[in-house]
């Protein structure tokens, strides 16, 4: 029996411990940053990928900020 899997979650969590305890302390997560993520990927995907990059920012900015 392989003790690789329980390594990599013991290190995960290792890593992870302080974000992990802030969610059960303050009950705070990113999920407003996931959801900007989100509209910025739809946003970016309705024109097919980015060229110019000073103008997608340019856009964003003026759309979400």
């Amino acid at each position: 029996m392989s003790l690789i899997p329980f390594n990599t979650i013991a290190n995960t969590i290792t890593l992870n411990y302080r974000s992990i305890l802030n969610y059960f302390i303050n009950r705070s997560t990113n999920a407003s940053a996931e959801s900007f993520n989100a509209k910025i990927k739809a946003f970016r995907s309705q024109f097919r990928g980015v060229r110019n990059i000073e103008f997608f920012l340019f856009r964003l900015t003026k759309i979400f900020a």
